[in-house]
């Protein structure tokens, strides 16, 4: 993958680590956020987003909370895919406008494919 960026949106250290080092391996590079509430500003400081990976459980503000904010200043092709461990929200967020799901704890042996169906057009919809 040359040149893309990932958007991180979750409130526990660990699963932004495991995310950093499966977007290394695809030499994807990418910025974290941990505190939703900052969203915005740090929006503002990214030049561009090709991939949006957002928890939903989190404090202050939760995913779908987090998934309106998205959609007001990023560009509307850029997939935001739910990335939580709750995989009975899955039809929620279909139903909300997420544009896949992948089930935390993430399977090391599929996120490449995943991913790279994902930045293809091809919608995930994986709870495990």
């Amino acid at each position: 993958m040359v040149n893309l960026h990932a958007l991180i949106i979750d409130d526990d250290a660990y699963s932004i680590h495991v995310m950093e080092r499966l977007l290394d391996q695809e030499n994807i590079s990418y910025t974290a956020v941990a505190d939703p509430t900052r969203l915005e500003e740090i929006l503002q400081t990214l030049d561009a987003i090709d991939i949006v990976f957002l928890d939903l459980e989190m404090p202050k503000l939760d995913g779908y909370e987090v998934f309106v904010i998205l959609k007001k200043h990023i560009d509307a092709t850029v997939p935001i895919v739910a990335c939580t461990v709750h995989t009975a929200e899955i039809n929620n967020t279909r139903r909300k406008g997420f544009f896949s799901f992948i089930a935390k704890p993430l399977d090391l042996d599929r996120f490449s494919d995943q991913l790279h169906r994902i930045l293809n057009g091809v919608p995930v919809w994986e709870s495990r």
